[in-house]
């Protein structure tokens, strides 16, 4: 089995930078130290005019001749069947409002909400029909929506079980394993119940492949776990009735297996910390990423302690609270969470001491890059506007990095 990948929601390549280890040389030429083959990716910006991240994706990766392998097409406009044969399926899609309905042909067909990714990916899985998925997403994707808790989810996980899958999850911060930041996402793996992946791990509980056996709990060990508990999906007639009546609590980790799911909650191994300092350049950084006088007054309130009287739309008086932020961010303790604001006058940007002047600054954008284990000057094709924006909406590779070597081992051994 060849280790043919597709990456959707490609943005400026995550996944393949972590899959492949990529190595940007001296002339900044991109070096793919693995052998996963990616035989197509997609990736478009419905809101803006230049595909930025496109643009960075396909400069970083095509060799010339073969454009065939990017799409930069609204994906719900793509024949599935034209996809290239595959044997993983990567992506980092949004979370939406996965609520489904009968069509309105009354035919007992099954709609997905329009304009949801989810459904796009559920398409391919139909149409294509891959061994192996790996995806990524933020945590509240097990907990929403709020007014029916773990409803999401459960029609994601009764589409993989339709589709002859089971399904691993966990919800790891990867700051936690090593990595640079505090950035907390949930990461699903599904493989097909034919595959010999599934028959060599068929004999273990549950238990033991959250707990042990599972590709999470191997490369991101667990101290200790909660109790574990248990829903049966597949009692639901179909997606349709999941939608309407499906809630579960879900942990940061479970297994699906045969329509059964089982979670728990699990906390991790100590792990030893990279930290700001550890990203931050050592150069002489350009003047624009210092803070202005004016810049410096508007951080000192925006991540100070504040109380502040408001009325809401129906008139009721209450008081909305923050609590002080430290500030410049500690050197000694990983990046927080990144955000697609970073680089502003906001809340949560990083704010740093320079560490020749002693000055506040901004992050620079090789440093944002470095927060999330991408090449340095790996989006410099672009502003910096853009550049900051993009980081915020990728993922950690090296969290990918670490799964790819399990994966690879597995499609090996599938032959």
């Amino acid at each position: 089995m060849e280790k043919k990948v597709v990456e959707l929601f490609a943005g400026v390549g995550g996944f393949r930078v972590g899959l492949n280890n990529v190595k940007l040389d001296k002339n900044g030429k991109t070096i793919e130290k693995n052998n996963f083959k990616f035989v197509w990716a997609n990736q478009w910006e419905p809101s803006t005019k230049v595909q930025d991240a496109f643009l960075c994706y396909k400069t970083r990766f095509s060799k010339g001749n073969d454009d065939h392998e990017f799409s930069n097409e609204d994906i719900s406009l793509v024949d599935k069947n034209s996809i290239p044969d595959f044997t993983l399926l990567t992506g980092g899609f949004p979370c939406q409002d996965y609520s489904v309905a009968r069509s309105l042909s009354k035919e007992k067909g099954i709609e997905g909400k329009k304009g949801v990714l989810w459904w796009q990916i559920n398409d391919i899985l139909i149409k294509k029909n891959p061994p192996f998925v790996l995806l990524e997403n933020v945590d509240r994707l097990l907990k929403s929506p709020s007014t029916q808790r773990g409803r999401d989810f459960g029609v994601m996980l009764r589409c993989f079980h339709d589709n002859n899958y089971s399904v691993e999850w966990r919800v790891i911060n990867a700051a936690e394993y090593g990595h640079p930041q505090k950035r907390k996402r949930v990461y699903i793996f599904a493989y097909k119940n034919n595959t010999r992946h599934s028959e060599s791990i068929i004999e273990n509980t549950p238990e033991e492949i959250i707990f042990h056996k599972g590709i999470f709990a191997i490369n991101f060990p667990i101290s200790s776990n909660d109790k574990v508990t248990k829903k049966e999906i597949k009692d639901f007639v179909d997606l349709v009735e999941v939608s309407n009546d499906f809630e579960f609590s879900f942990e940061n980790t479970g297994f699906l297996r045969d329509g059964i799911i089982t979670t728990s909650k699990v906390y991790p191994h100590e792990s030893k910390t990279i930290n700001l300092i550890d990203i931050l350049e050592s150069n002489v950084i350009d003047s624009r990423y210092f803070l202005s006088e004016d810049n410096i007054k508007k951080f000192d309130y925006l991540k100070g302690n504040k109380r502040i009287d408001r009325i809401s739309k129906s008139g009721h008086k209450y008081v909305y609270s923050e609590g002080k932020m430290t500030y410049p961010d500690d050197h000694n303790k990983p990046g927080r969470t990144m955000l697609t604001s970073e680089g502003t006058v906001n809340r949560s940007t990083h704010v740093v001491l320079d560490i020749i002047t002693g000055e506040k600054r901004f992050i620079t954008p090789i440093e944002a890059e470095r927060l999330n284990e991408f090449p340095d000057n790996w989006t410099e094709m672009m502003s910096d506007k853009r550049r900051y924006f993009m980081m915020g909406n990728a993922l950690v590779t090296g969290i990918v990095k670490k799964l790819g070597k399990s994966i690879s081992k597995i499609i090996e051994n599938e032959e």
